[in-house]
């Protein structure tokens, strides 16, 4: 059969694209909303006596050990027995773990259930990211990389606003059960999903890989598909297929650096302040319901962040501007930490989510995937995930030491 990948790379953009996108976005979305409902949540927690900073941060640490090995066997899963099979099994882990959690008679059972969500949480980033771009041209995979985040980051906002008119009026519960029932509604629909052809024919499973392209090319009108390429310039030679190993072995192993990096640093950044915002806002004397307005106006930012990037990162390149925004969000994050009030704090808290996820974007949704090829493309996004989830455990005990000290010697009115 004709090579999958050049007659994907070559299609024009369209309805099935936009159907691809909207099918692992929505799974990321719930995904994100999971992930970051544990803002609004923990503040509650706190304010109401029912949990304290220190089982906060083991649920947050919990989180990320459980994202940690989700993300590690999603990789693998991912790329043995198929992108389409890792991102059900997933799905489905989590949604039930959800509404676990919805029901936990104690802290320490939340903690529990939290693990569980987890395990499918980390391996619904790495599989999302990674396979998109698999069926999108690389002249617009970029934008369409920074759209996929998007979708996956406005949870934040979502999250935040939802807690804010939800959690004191109803209860933190009403998140999770919001989590579980989104969970299975996408679980269905995406049953109807592609496999992708690329990887099924690095699999040598060729005939699978034609059918499911041949499909994909009945979507669009015959005038619409371009020539197919010239034989001649295929090469058909059968190429030596990779493993684990090789993502530590030249020349993957300086690909593989970079990808821990970009991840490393947006997991610290996303779990030791992100996440923590509510309840530091709680510690210089806000309430439940005043904290989680203000962290809703700068979780605008993570929506903002995305779009930027969406409008640029085809024009201005990944690693340029990776290299700028970090630049930025270290300068804007040092004066965060001096705010005189909460209104500059506020401001300054929108502008720090916009660069965070305009990382986010042009790293771990773009760069990163674009590292590896097919066949331990999600082995690479799990290797540099886990390795983020790693540090990420830290990050919670050190913000919560931080927040501790914040409480001793500064209110904000």
């Amino acid at each position: 059969m004709t090579d999958p990948g050049p007659r994907l790379d070559r299609l024009p953009v369209g309805r099935f694209h936009r159907r691809i996108i909207w099918l692992i976005g929505a799974g990321m979305f719930f995904d994100s909303f999971d992930v970051y409902l544990a803002a609004g949540v923990l503040g509650a927690l706190v304010h109401s006596g029912w949990s304290t900073l220190g089982h906060n941060a083991t649920f947050v640490s919990i989180t990320s050990v459980g994202m940690l090995l989700g993300a590690l066997a999603a990789g693998y899963l991912g790329d043995v027995k198929g992108r389409k099979f890792s991102y059900q099994f997933n799905l489905a882990i989590f949604g039930l773990a959800s509404l676990a959690g919805a029901v936990a008679p104690s802290m320490e059972w939340l903690i529990v259930c939290r693990f569980f969500m987890g395990l499918g949480l980390g391996a619904e980033i790495v599989i999302g990211y990674g396979c998109l771009g698999e069926f999108v041209p690389p002249q617009v995979r970029g934008k369409w990389s920074a759209y996929l985040s998007l979708i996956a980051n406005s949870a934040l906002f979502f999250s935040t606003l939802l807690g804010f008119l939800i959690i004191p009026h109803l209860g933190w519960r009403v998140m999770f059960v919001i989590v579980g029932v989104g969970a299975f509604v996408i679980w269905f629909r995406r049953r109807a999903m592609p496999e992708s052809p690329r990887w099924l024919k690095s699999q040598g499973r060729d005939a699978e890989a034609e059918a499911v392209m041949a499909g994909i090319e009945r979507e669009f009108a015959p005038a619409q598909l371009p020539d197919p390429p010239d034989p001649a310039a295929v090469d058909d030679r059968p190429a030596r297929k990779l493993g684990s190993v090789d993502l530590f072995k030249p020349p993957y192993l300086r690909r593989t650096a970079i990808a821990v990096c970009v991840h490393v640093v947006l997991n610290i950044v996303i779990y030791g302040f992100v996440v923590w915002v509510p309840t530091f806002l709680v510690g210089q004397g806000l309430g439940v319901s005043s904290s989680l307005g203000y962290s809703a106006l700068m979780s605008l930012g993570g929506p903002a962040g995305a779009l930027i990037a969406a409008l640029i990162s085809d024009r201005v390149g990944r690693r340029y501007g990776i290299l700028v925004f970090s630049l930025l969000a270290a300068v804007t994050g040092w004066a965060y930490l001096s705010s005189p009030n909460i209104y500059l704090a506020t401001f300054l808290g929108f502008i720090m989510f916009t660069l965070v996820y305009l990382l986010v974007a042009f790293g771990i949704a773009t760069h990163v995937p674009e590292l590896f090829p097919t066949d331990v493309r999600l082995r690479g996004n799990g290797v540099a995930n886990t390795t983020g989830r790693i540090a990420a455990i830290a990050a919670p005990r050190s913000s919560s030491a931080s927040t501790a000290r914040a409480e001793s010697t500064r209110s904000w009115p």
